[in-house]
């Protein structure tokens, strides 16, 4: 299937109308293409640990975003198969931190993510390693209403 910007976006837009973490952390979804996403959001109160950095789990949400939207982009049904992360620093409260999620290989019906989360000092604030596994079927006739 011949995939582009405009249907990856298409994807990740049809995704937004039913998810609700993104309206609950006001995730953002900056950038998209066939087999990469980037996703944004700022570290409100509600996003922060008894620390008051950023919590792993607001983390790994916005990261599984962008790995949601980066193996869905070529309109294949695919659901996530596996996922880790490695919290590297604390993100702040108030900051904007981005998520870039990028494909690094598919084989048959499974592929490899790398999703790297930075501040917005550029700092390297958490890495998560996705494994998808297509299911078959495309995202916009399943999704649809």
């Amino acid at each position: 299937m011949v995939s582009n910007d405009g249907t990856a976006r298409a994807v990740a837009e049809r995704f937004r109308l039913g998810e609700g973490p993104t309206r609950v952390f006001g995730i953002a979804l900056d950038d998209i293409g066939p087999g990469r996403a980037t996703t944004s959001m700022i570290l409100g109160a509600d996003a922060l640990n008894g620390f008051g950095a950023a919590h792993g789990g607001i983390l790994f949400t916005l990261a599984d975003t962008a790995f949601a939207y980066a193996c869905n982009s070529r309109d294949v049904t695919t659901v996530a198969q596996s996922g880790t992360i490695a919290f590297l620093s604390p993100g702040r409260a108030g900051e904007r931190i981005v998520a870039d999620a990028s494909e690094i290989a598919l084989a048959g019906r499974s592929g490899t993510y790398q999703v790297v989360i930075s501040g917005e000092d550029g700092r390297v604030i958490a890495t998560f390693q996705g494994v998808s596994r297509a299911t078959g079927g495309t995202v916009l006739n399943q999704v649809q209403g």
